[in-house]
């Protein structure tokens, strides 16, 4: 064994059994002050073999010990806090990396709250003020001869990056604000540029260095989404560095292209979000796009066709980046014609937001700002196909900010692609959004490009005479003093011209089949308008004409799109699928339930349909409906549901007559309740059963178990109002238990909506179900209820679902005098 290396391991456990056994203080002293010669810190230090041998072998196990001793009569051994300087020495000068883990591993051991949590809390915070991250990071940048440990580096880059989490789950409340997000991640950010300094140094000096832990930390700061606070710092600092530096260009370059795949994503938005212009970008980035598939991918399809969150400087850095030079123009040509076929595509055109659409154009104008005339020559076949096919589709759209956006486009490219050919020309009205389009297409000089991207180019203005004038014939003010101002009708009050309507020029429907043929086949505007105001007042106008084409009226609303700018559409075709539903409510009903559960449909129309139900069923159970359905023409957009605008004036006379009219006596002052029989009785169970047969089973596009939970706790809320709708009629009983089955089964389900959909459809059988029949059909499944409304009651963290279940236990509480039962525990 060697003498040498003995001598170090006897002193170590020489020093740790006074540590465990000694109280006085001025022994301990002098045995930790013989230990920091091991550090190199003392004016007669060890040999670098020992040195070497205690921070490799017995630095973290002493450390450990350090912390075991921590307590306040232990610092106290020695006055003016000369034992806790001497102690917190060790943290702050010997191997950063051991410091670092054993201070993390100490406070999340540590009981909370104690004495040894919050010492250790401020000594990391100590630990990073005094710059010792650097130094962690510095220590695995350096190329050591040994055999890498990437269990160390990964443990490492966790607890680098969640620090802030895991100190504020230690320490709640008490929590330091070095620790805040806030602060921490711009610290790391300086810690970073320190150690991307001391790596350019190295090599200047010759010897090797490695960024690869500098980019896994910033790749993991940016999936945490803490790219402001980190690139906030370090892209300044970059710009500057790099300007001169050859250098320093190439060590920026390798820190981004040595981020891994998963955290590509993160790192890219965030330097095109914080780089001032392309050229910061292409200096801070380097080829990276060539180098790396990610980055490719994430450069030149998933920032400019699957998000479309960039504002337009970052577009413009990110086009204006794959310009720069010459190896990426070949991308930045390919991201054209991609972007010219996504913007063509019908599909797309019907199915993409505005937003998104009118994103993608502007990036196309910046393409063609930055390729030159040559290169837009060689490609210009193409580039015109999709763009003549673009063009179309987008002139057939009913949308006119769509058809605004082809036009734009279709000018200023026919222009850029084929400048030797007739212009294309629109007119459309100019607002902002044109103005910033058009100047988003004048051409840029690429610096590594070819020439002819400097050519001027006068791209489409659009000036066009105005389309719309307004025939302003009213008197003219005459001058001041005239006979004019005696004639002066300032005072009068304006005429209310609120509940006017439209007139149309094409007549509307006068049959619900000559609706149904205008909203399936007409190619008529105005006519298909006029259909869908028309049509909800025709159904209840027609019954028997309605049933006949019930079938295939349900169909075409339930996919009927808004084909024009129409005012109020959703209302109106939900109010028109309500008035066929209470019209034929058997097969209607039944067709809209079996649509619930089939394929090819959105979460919206699955909505839409529920609501459609809850409505229908709402009407047809209201009381004194039976023989007076109500007669509704083509309802107004500013009108009340079910219901006609009453004219002020009026309203104005009606008034005056009651207060000038004298009675002697006076009767009832409302009308006497409607009565009639419940018209949900009969058709009750086409609502309702149907909507709780294949709730457990999963489509490839709808998965009410699954993340479809919005729908799921809908269907809830939808099945407590059919319940509730169905009071007191006769199969109300089997709704009811049928209902219990439903939320015994999904009485846990981890979404706050939809339990409270569940307790709802609780306190609609209860108020639906007569007390005897409860008694009869349903006492094993209420008391299961009430077992987990008592839960729920005490223990869910929803207010709302605790406030639902307390009113389901007073329901209860309520039936304790007719179910005996019940009241035992």
């Amino acid at each position: 064994m060697d003498p040498e290396v003995s001598a170090v391991r006897l002193t170590v456990w020489e020093a740790v059994h006074i540590l465990s056994s000694s109280e006085d203080g001025g022994r301990i002293f002098c045995t930790l002050g013989s230990l920091k010669r091991y550090l190199g810190e003392t004016e007669n230090p060890a040999l670098p073999e020992e040195q070497e041998e205690f921070a490799r072998i017995h630095f973290s196990t002493f450390l450990r010990c350090l912390v075991g001793k921590l307590s306040p009569d232990w610092l106290e051994l020695l006055p003016d806090g000369q034992m806790e300087e001497l102690w917190a020495s060790f943290f702050l000068e010997g191997p950063a990396d051991q410091a670092f883990l054993v201070l993390m591993e100490s406070i999340e051991g540590a009981a909370s709250p104690s004495f040894c949590l919050m010492k250790m809390a401020q000594l990391l915070a100590r630990f990073l003020s005094v710059g010792r991250m650097a130094a962690v990071m510095e220590g695995q940048c350096r190329q050591q001869a040994g055999p890498a440990f990437p269990l160390l580096q990964e443990t490492l880059l966790t607890k680098v990056v969640g620090l802030p989490d895991r100190l504020g789950n230690r320490l709640q409340q008490e929590n330091l604000a070095t620790f805040f997000p806030q602060n921490y991640f711009p610290l790391l950010g300086e810690e970073v540029l320190r150690v991307l300094q001391v790596v350019v140094d190295s090599l200047r000096g010759g010897l090797d260095c490695s960024v690869s832990f500098l980019s896994q930390v910033l790749g993991k700061a940016c999936v945490h989404g803490r790219q402001k606070e980190v690139l906030g710092v370090l892209v300044p600092r970059l710009t500057v560095l790099t300007q001169g530096s050859c250098l320093w260009q190439r060590v920026c370059w390798c820190l981004v292209e040595r981020v891994p795949d998963w955290a590509m994503e993160a790192v890219l938005k965030g330097f095109v979000e914080a780089a001032p212009g392309p050229e910061v970008l292409s200096r801070l980035l380097g080829n990276v796009v060539t180098k790396s598939k990610k980055a490719q991918f994430v450069m030149t399809r998933k920032l400019l066709f699957l998000q479309y969150s960039c504002t337009m400087p970052m577009l413009q850095s990110l086009l204006g980046y794959l310009a720069m030079d010459s190896q990426r123009r070949s991308l930045l040509m390919q991201a054209l014609k991609e972007l010219l076929e996504t913007w063509g595509s019908s599909s797309a055109i019907r199915h993409v937001p505005l937003v998104q659409q009118r994103y993608v154009s502007k990036a196309i104008l910046i393409c063609l700002a930055h390729l030159g005339e040559a290169e837009l020559r060689d490609s210009r076949d193409e580039l015109l196909a999709s763009l003549m096919e673009g063009v179309k589709s987008r002139l057939d759209s009913s949308l006119p900010p769509v058809r605004r956006l082809g036009m734009i486009v279709a000018e200023v490219a026919s222009t850029r692609i084929h400048p030797e050919g007739p212009p294309l020309k629109f007119q459309y009205e100019e607002d902002e959004l044109t103005r910033e389009m058009l100047a988003l297409a004048m051409p840029r000089p690429a610096a590594d490009g070819p020439s002819e991207a400097g050519l001027s180019f006068a791209p489409v203005s659009g000036e066009t005479p105005d389309r719309e004038t307004v025939d302003r014939s009213g008197p003219q003010a005459g001058p001041e003093g005239s006979d004019s101002e005696l004639d002066s009708d300032d005072e009068f009050v304006p005429y209310d011209m609120s509940v006017d309507r439209e007139q149309r020029s094409s007549k509307a429907p006068s049959y619900v089949r000559g609706c149904l043929e205008a909203l399936t086949g007409s190619e008529d505007w105005e006519r298909w308008e006029a259909a869908l105001w028309a049509l909800e007042g025709l159904i209840f106008r027609s019954p028997a004409a309605t049933q006949e084409v019930s079938m295939e009226l349900a169909k075409v609303l339930l996919h009927l799109e808004e084909k024009t700018a129409v005012v109020g559409f959703e209302g109106l075709r939900q109010r028109a699928l309500v008035a066929l539903t209470v019209t034929d409510p058997a097969r209607v009903a039944e067709y809209l339930t079996a649509q619930f559960y089939a394929l090819n449909y959105s979460l919206r129309q699955r909505m839409d349909i529920l609501d459609v139900l809850t409505l229908a069923a709402q009407e047809l159970s209201r009381p004194g409906r039976l023989g007076k359905a109500p007669q509704r023409g083509s309802p107004d957009p500013g009108s009340q549901p079910g219901g006609a605008v009453v004219p002020a004036w009026r309203a104005v006379v009606e008034e005056r007559v009651r207060r000038k009219t004298r009675r002697f006596s006076k009767g009832s002052a409302g009308r006497a309740p409607a009565v009639g029989p419940n018209e949900f009785n009969s058709v009750a169970g086409y609502f309702f059963f149907p909507l709780l047969q294949h709730f457990d089973r999963p489509l490839v596009t709808f998965d009410l178990l699954g993340d479809d939970q919005l729908v799921l706790g809908r269907l809830a809320h939808t099945l407590g109002a059919l319940m509730y709708l169905a009071v007191n009629t006769t199969v109300a009983v089997p709704m009811g238990k049928a209902l219990l089955e439903f939320v015994w089964a999904l009485r846990f389900h981890g979404d706050a909506y939809v339990r409270q959909g569940l307790l709802s459809a609780v306190s609609a059988v209860l108020l639906s179900v007569p007390a005897e029949r409860l008694l009869a059909d349903m006492l094993d499944e209420l008391l299961e209820a009430r077992s987990w409304l008592g839960d729920v009651a005490e223990k869910d963290p929803d207010k709302d679902c605790r406030l639902l279940a307390v009113k389901a236990l007073l329901l209860l509480e309520k039936l304790r005098d007719k179910l005996l039962p019940l009241s035992s525990p």
